[in-house]
């Protein structure tokens, strides 16, 4: 936490933009340094994603990869069928929803991912537009509780 606090304030926007691309998210998270412990840290990153736009959304979604490659874990009986598979869902998601499809896996072994990104994207390809927007921002929303997470454990 101290190494975070620490960071310039254009060290610690760069770095906070890393957890999401949000410029907006990211000033106000950096705002409010310096942060007495990585609780504080996540519940302040929590309440900036839960008062995105959704152009705020949009710029977010913006700054994540899509993932081509694999999940780590991902081998064994069927499973160039479910890489064919994943591939054909996402560009799939991408058509109906125009971003990229972004899912938090952490928590999962290594062994579980592939299973959960195909389970995600079948059921959320389900999902009216509404719908989606908002399951997208919660999943945005645990992927930058996860990064902040790591970002707070950094040590010198």
């Amino acid at each position: 936490m101290d190494c975070f606090n620490a960071l310039t304030p254009d060290d610690a926007l760069t770095a906070l933009l890393d957890c999401c691309a949000c410029r907006r998210w990211a000033e106000r998270v950096a705002a409010h340094r310096p942060y007495p412990d990585p609780e504080s840290l996540l519940a302040a990153g929590d309440e900036a994603c839960y008062d995105l736009t959704l152009a705020e959304l949009e710029e977010a979604l913006a700054g994540e990869s899509p993932a081509e490659q694999p999940p780590a874990g991902a081998r064994g009986p069927g499973t160039l069928a479910a890489h064919t598979a994943l591939r054909a869902a996402r560009a799939e998601y991408q058509r109906r929803f125009r971003h990229t499809f972004v899912i938090c896996l952490d928590g999962y072994r290594d062994d579980e991912l592939l299973d959960q990104v195909l389970h995600g994207i079948r059921t959320r390809l389900g999902h009216e537009p509404g719908e989606e927007r908002a399951v997208t921002a919660e999943e945005l929303r645990r992927l930058a509780r996860g990064r902040l997470t790591r970002l707070a454990s950094t040590r010198p």
